[in-house]
């Protein structure tokens, strides 16, 4: 039965826990992006962290705007950990605000990318053939393919739900890009242990925005 009580846009709510999927989803997924959040502290290449990147102390006082661009996103994991919670525990639906603030962060975060993308456009940063072909392909690839289906499916999405789809296409984009651009990084493990971390925690992230790009959303619709 459709509750009435409930904020809707084109006939879907804005926000309820039921969105997101079952409680177990929500928690699984929460802990995922709480190790993202972690993540985004623990050293990356060179002992330096998506942290230390967007306070530019990167080892050389080599710091500058590709550096910061590139640790932004790690950040993300904040609101998305804030949303799972809210999916857990919350009722009342989100404000227009709000998606509009997930936005913004979103689109700040993808632009950024695409910025951080230029020196491998103009063959300027130092990697090899392979490296600027999958780098370039992985980073427009993932943000103009998840752009693509989430125009298609966007009736079918709750508002709040395409919200984590910017989110989580905005942190894979980056991600993929920095996975391997320093997948060939030397160090100890412990100087690169958020690269390790990353790449075992983008795969669920993934999966995540597969489930909800597709899952129906009539299996919910009716709770």
């Amino acid at each position: 039965m459709n509750n009435p009580g409930r904020t809707q846009q084109h006939g879907i709510p804005a926000h309820s826990s039921k969105e997101l999927g079952p409680a177990w989803v929500n928690g699984l997924a929460l802990v995922v992006w709480l190790t993202v959040a972690v993540s985004a502290f623990l050293p990356f290449a060179l002992d330096t962290s998506p942290w230390d990147a967007v306070t530019l102390r990167v080892p050389g006082n080599q710091g500058n705007w590709w550096h910061a661009l590139v640790g932004a996103p790690f950040f993300l994991a904040f609101p998305m950990v804030w949303l799972r919670l809210r999916s857990l525990f919350a009722e009342h639906p989100s404000t227009t605000l709000v998606r509009r603030i997930l936005w913004t962060a979103s689109g700040l975060s993808i632009c950024g990318t695409m910025l951080v993308e230029v020196p491998f456009l103009l063959h300027m940063a130092g990697t090899s053939a392979w490296q600027r072909l999958i780098v370039l392909g992985l980073g427009f690839g993932i943000i103009f393919c998840s752009a693509a289906i989430l125009i298609t499916r966007r009736s079918r999405l709750a508002p709040i739900q395409a919200c984590m789809v910017g989110i989580d296409t905005a942190y894979l984009a980056n991600t993929a890009l920095c996975l391997v651009v320093y997948s060939d990084a030397t160090g100890s493990l412990g100087s690169r242990l958020g690269w390790v971390v990353s790449m075992v925690i983008v795969w669920p992230i993934l999966l995540e925005l597969v489930w909800i790009l597709f899952r129906r959303y009539s299996e919910i619709a009716n709770v």
